[in-house]
């Protein structure tokens, strides 16, 4: 007797037998699609980079540059007003004023930028320090102590905003820095798979993309360190390398900005009034004498509103070369030159190199300074003009005086006092028609 078929048991399920070409197919669909998944991981994480880096490009650099720019015209102004209280001269004033321009202009910026709560702030101390000089040209007594104590709190205010907003951008940095981390990790991870599928293929675009993240890795932390000149040098033609573009161009107005920051006279480049009172304090502090020249030149404004501001602006450039030029030839690496502002220079020198030095300064200014003027104002020996009061009259060439103080620790105790005494022998120098320079000491300044 045959025994029943057991027609509930269960089919076994086969798959289907693949042949070469479907397993070399297979395989290379699966790089592909791995490839195509470390590159899409990829190239979402660069987009969120350069969106990052767009971000600080669009807002935290114009806030760096608005609190630098102001932090300059701050300075400015400060000059202005010490010069003021001490010449009294309403030119000051007027110079004053259009720094005070550019100051609420970068506030304005400020607000602008994403930084509300610190440019208000800001603007409230400026708004107090604009009050103090108020006073100042009013006359108002002991107004100048309340002035600087004003200018020093809103620039402890400034320099410390700038701060926060740097660590603000480190921070960003860093925190892009952890994205290319990760973006490496994860776009290794998945290229390998694919490389493990297709060993053939994957090793060419695993290398491009995990080398292009790594130049990225690498210039992140070069320009978080401060190397502002350092290329990637990622070849052109996808997101990494615009992303590498967007760097090249951070880096670079970083670098710009560090370099506003300097104490520099953006016309002539030359150390400006902080430069000069750190070098005035540190020969003060050495005890060895030195001297201190003070260079105005004679007849600059008719000759600014005779000729316009271009002309004016290349006298007092080749002025400063020629101040740079002379120091160097005379007094070689123990000369300091700095610019105070408008027509103003100073030359820190050894005593014993006073003469050459201001010799060379005045013979070289008096055959380069008749260049700059037309042969008919030559044949007329100067240009006809108006004074600060509005009186027609006639001008001279421009001249250059020259005030120099011999210093040391035992005559003055402060830059200020060197200043004081300087300002006063340069009115002694003045009176002498022409080019020409005197050497005071302190009790002649007194």
């Amino acid at each position: 007797m045959s025994s029943p078929t057991n027609t509930n048991a269960p089919a076994k399920l086969s798959l289907p037998r693949l042949t070469l070409i479907q397993k070399i197919g297979a395989g290379y669909a699966a790089m592909a699609f791995f490839t195509m998944a470390a590159l899409v991981f990829s190239t979402f994480n660069i987009y969120k980079s350069n969106n990052t880096s767009r971000q600080i490009a669009n807002n935290d650099l114009p806030v760096m540059s608005a609190l630098i720019e102001l932090r300059t015209s701050l300075l400015a102004q400060e000059g202005f007003a010490g010069r003021y209280a001490i010449l009294h001269d309403p030119a000051f004033i007027e110079l004053f004023r259009q720094r005070e321009s550019e100051a609420l202009h970068n506030l304005a910026v400020l607000e602008r930028s994403g930084a509300q709560q610190d440019a208000i702030h800001l603007k409230q101390l400026y708004l107090s320090y604009q009050g103090a000089s108020a006073k100042l040209f009013s006359g108002t007594p002991a107004s100048e102590i309340g002035l600087r104590r004003s200018a020093r709190q809103l620039l402890d205010a400034v320099d410390a905003t700038y701060i926060k907003r740097k660590a603000i951008l480190h921070a960003v940095l860093a925190k892009a820095n952890e994205q290319q981390k990760a973006t490496i990790w994860w776009t290794v991870a998945i290229s390998l798979t694919g490389f493990l599928l297709a060993i053939g293929v994957a090793p060419f675009v695993t290398y491009r993309i995990f080398g292009a993240i790594r130049k990225l890795q690498s210039a992140t932390h070069r320009i978080a360190a401060g190397d502002f000149d350092y290329d990637p040098q990622i070849p052109l033609g996808d997101e990494i390398s615009d992303l590498a573009r967007d760097f090249t161009k951070m880096a670079a107005r970083l670098k710009v900005l560090e370099q506003m920051s300097l104490d520099a006279s953006p016309l002539t480049r030359l150390p400006g009034n902080f430069a000069i009172e750190r070098e005035l304090e540190e020969r003060l502090k050495s005890g060895a004498s030195f001297a201190f020249c003070y260079a105005d030149l004679g007849n600059f404004k008719p000759f600014g509103d005779h000729y316009g501001y271009a002309k004016g602006s290349e006298l007092l450039r080749l002025t400063g070369d020629l101040i740079q030029a002379a120091v160097k030839a005379q007094a070689g690496g123990a000369g300091f030159v700095g610019h105070v502002g408008g027509d103003d220079f100073v030359m820190v020198v050894p005593t014993d190199r006073v003469k050459p030095v201001c010799e060379t300064v005045i013979a070289n200014f008096s055959a380069e300074v008749v260049k700059h003027y037309s042969q008919q104002d030559l044949k007329a020996g100067g240009i006809e003009g108006c004074d600060r009061y509005g009186v027609q009259r006639f001008f001279p060439v421009v001249t250059i005086s020259i005030a120099a103080i011999i210093c040391g620790r035992d005559q003055f105790s402060s830059a200020v006092d060197i200043a004081r005494a300087a300002a006063k022998v340069k009115d002694s120098a003045k009176e002498t028609p022409g080019s020409n320079y005197l050497v005071g000491t302190p009790g002649d300044a007194a």
